[in-house]
């Protein structure tokens, strides 16, 4: 199995095995070495009391997609910190998808951001996550 294939087994047994996504009804729409793209339609248990998607739920999305990324090589990884940056609004029934692409890792930290955007490219948000390896197997092989 390449890296790839791996990265790609990862991220549907995390998926699978978490109640969140499979709740928010993510999907994965790509996931490879140091990649992930995944999505979700904004519904109305998701909204704030101003009728928009709660930043929370878009915060949801992008650290899913950020924690694909990092346990993509199958190397049990945590978030040690992150952070987003809000930058529209989004109606319900809008869908989103969250872009992300590891940048760095030296040793037993990375570094991942992730692009959330409407799926006509409407910028949303952008998420910067700091992540570190535990050690240890996510799937067996």
């Amino acid at each position: 199995m390449d890296a790839n294939e791996l990265a790609n087994r990862v991220a549907h047994e995390m998926l699978a095995g978490e109640g969140t996504g499979p709740a928010w009804g993510i999907t994965i729409e790509e996931a490879r070495a140091d990649y992930a793209r995944i999505s979700m339609v904004v519904r109305a248990d998701m909204l704030n009391s101003h009728g928009i998607a709660h930043g929370g739920m878009i915060f949801a999305l992008a650290d899913t997609a950020f924690a694909y990324v990092c346990n993509g090589a199958n190397y049990a990884s945590v978030a040690a910190q992150a952070s987003i940056v809000f930058l529209d609004k989004v109606a319900e029934g809008e869908t989103l998808v969250a872009e992300a692409e590891e940048v760095a890792r030296e040793g037993r930290a990375g570094v991942t951001r992730v692009a959330v955007r409407t799926v006509d490219g409407r910028t949303v948000a952008e998420f910067t996550g700091y992540s570190r390896t535990l050690g240890g197997a996510v799937v067996e092989i």
